[in-house]
């Protein structure tokens, strides 16, 4: 009975409270950053986020109260290592984030969502340290950068890319010369070392990325579809906005 009661003693109880704050602190915090997420329909939302903030601050707040591991047996005998914790935390988490990065055709998508993942399971870690200043800061900062940033991405000078896959007509031979010259009169040149070439039922395909010079004057993908259907020898064709 003394065993069972030494659970439930006032020191053991404060540092649950203690325990028990973080873990909501973090939750609440990983839906912040969560929210982006969901709103964009991604497949990690607000769950995801928070369960991984929360999940992170219990793992690491648990460390500091060591002397109440086990109903307080374990007192004067365990020494954690915090650090070790942290860096099994931020492995495990890359491995979660992978898992959300998806890569079709030169298109690679998921990669921020990953990389929030990682931050909010950082969020938690400082919550569970008792940086709440930090992880708030932390918390804010990540939210903005996945509303805004991409706005000002949006602003600034860029070069946009398109993947484009060519299906040739059967016997039909094209030349790469050609197509260099039809990407620069269009305002687009091919990126180096992207043209992939292959052939079934007697029908070339290509396939390559096209750079735009710049974004605002290159011509459109749909001016650009609409031209390819004028094409000599382009059977079909596909075009995508390429993503990395």
């Amino acid at each position: 009975m003394n065993h069972f009661l030494s659970f439930w003693s006032p020191q053991e109880l404060h540092a649950n409270l203690i325990i028990f704050l973080n873990i909501v602190g973090a939750m609440l915090l990983g839906f912040v950053v969560g929210y982006e997420r969901s709103y964009h329909g991604r497949a990690a939302g607000m769950r995801t986020y928070g369960l991984v903030c929360m999940a992170s601050a219990a793992v690491v707040v648990i460390a500091g109260y060591p002397d109440f591991w086990f109903g307080a047996r374990a007192a004067g005998t365990v020494i954690p290592d915090p650090s070790r914790t942290i860096q099994g935390i931020l492995t495990g988490i890359g491995f979660l984030g992978a898992g959300v990065i998806m890569k079709e055709g030169f298109t690679i998508s998921g990669l921020t969502t990953a990389a929030s993942v990682w931050a909010s399971s950082a969020i938690g870690i400082l919550v569970g340290i008792g940086f709440y200043a930090a992880a708030i800061l932390l918390a804010g900062l990540s939210a903005a950068c996945m509303v805004w940033v991409h706005k000002l991405e949006t602003w600034l000078p860029s070069q946009a890319a398109i993947a484009v896959m060519l299906r040739f007509a059967k016997d039909f031979q094209p030349e790469e010369r050609a197509l260099h010259a039809l990407a620069q009169q269009r305002g687009y040149q091919v990126a180096g070392n992207t043209l992939s070439v292959s052939m079934q039922d007697g029908k070339i395909e290509w396939r390559f990325v096209a750079v735009a010079a710049d974004r605002h004057s290159a011509m459109p993908v749909s001016k650009l579809a609409d031209e390819f259907r004028c094409f000599n020898g382009v059977e079909s064709f596909q075009l995508n906005h390429a993503k990395n």
